[in-house]
């Protein structure tokens, strides 16, 4: 097996790759979905609260606003353009801390504070200033809360549901670029009649599926590395998060080339990926419902690379607490490997009849 010739097909691959459309899916779609998931369930595009202040006195509440990063805070020069900016809704509420406002508090004063609220803004937002506001004056004055509040939590948190789909975006990304890629690739190029072309020359059947398995790999990896940090979810551990990727595009890339090998066209492919297509996604769905039986998951092949991503990526775990369930996916990826070996060699003596 030649390198060089695995390298010049793997660029080849590359450079009519964008033609295809499930390459472009595979670009485009993980994105698509993470932004529609975030927007319907989740705070991408949810604002901070904005705070506006004018300080004509340097308080203590504008430095402490300063060191809060939920709070997103705006100085200005004068109560006219603080109270425009309110009217425009550029910041959800504004004050107008006047000079000795603290000493004044401090002293059990009652000095006036004007807080303006913009009409459009998140009622959220309005609150978590109005409260921050309240609070950081109580402690100027040096005064404590009139409650204190117990927050007591009965059963197991929960997750947010914009976190439970991180699984779903992830599959998709590993299963357009990892199955897809490589299976449509290698049909097309049956169906074209430039596998046969590529079989009569010195080149292998062996290094033309493997440019084609490494196209997968990589395109995997990258979309499922782009997609977790897109979503926030690289976590404390980003090197064991992109050994667990690098399996599970192993993995994928070689049900890809499965695929491909035993389609011997677009339809049958087609046939094969609307069959098959339950069955892979089966186990990212036990994330949406973690009250469904977990160990039904176990069942499908696909567990055994969302789980470790889930557990790593999401829940913060080390790589060495999902061995297990990696060494499991590298010997299903190295079944299959075996049965592309034997299939590829079926299916080369059936193009070019030896």
């Amino acid at each position: 097996m030649s390198l060089a010739r695995i390298w010049r097909i793997l660029r080849k691959e590359f450079a009519l790759g964008p033609r295809s459309p499930f390459f472009s899916y595979t670009l485009i779609l993980p994105v698509a979905m993470t932004l529609i998931f975030q927007v319907a369930f989740g705070s991408l595009f949810e604002p901070k609260p904005r705070m506006g202040i004018v300080d004509d006195g340097s308080s203590a509440i504008t430095a402490a606003i300063e060191q809060m990063d939920g709070i997103e805070l705006t100085i200005f020069e004068d109560a006219a353009g603080l109270t425009a900016a309110v009217e425009a809704n550029d910041v959800d509420a504004g004050l107008v801390l006047p000079a000795g406002f603290d000493g004044a508090v401090a002293a059990g004063e009652r000095p006036d504070l004007t807080f303006y609220i913009s009409g459009e803004s998140y009622a959220s937002n309005r609150i978590i200033l109005s409260v921050t506001t309240i609070d950081l004056i109580r402690d100027i004055e040096g005064a404590e809360a009139p409650v204190t509040v117990d927050v007591v939590s009965y059963g197991e948190e929960g997750l947010p549901t914009n976190v439970r789909l991180i699984p779903v975006v992830v599959f998709y990304a590993l299963v357009m670029a990892g199955v897809f890629v490589p299976g449509s690739s290698l049909v097309e190029e049956k169906e074209h009649g430039t596998l046969v072309a590529m079989l009569v020359t010195p080149a292998r059947s062996g290094e033309i599926l493997a440019a084609k398995w490494a196209l997968g790999v990589l395109l995997a990896t990258v979309m499922s590395v782009f997609t977790l940090a897109l979503n926030g979810a690289l976590g404390a551990r980003p090197f064991e998060v992109l050994l667990v990727i690098v399996i599970a595009a192993l993995m994928t890339s070689t049900i890809g080339l499965l695929i491909g090998v035993v389609a011997k066209d677009s339809t049958v492919f087609f046939g094969l990926v609307k069959g098959l297509g339950i069955f892979l996604f089966a186990p990212a769905a036990f994330y949406l419902f973690p009250d469904w039986p977990q160990w039904i998951a176990m069942l499908f092949p696909l567990y055994w690379i969302i789980e470790p991503i889930w557990q790593v990526s999401v829940m913060g775990a080390s790589v060495t607490s999902v061995w297990a369930e990696l060494a499991v996916a590298l010997a299903i990826t190295a079944a299959v490997g075996v049965v592309v070996a034997v299939l590829s060699r079926t299916m080369r003596a059936r193009l070019i009849g030896e």
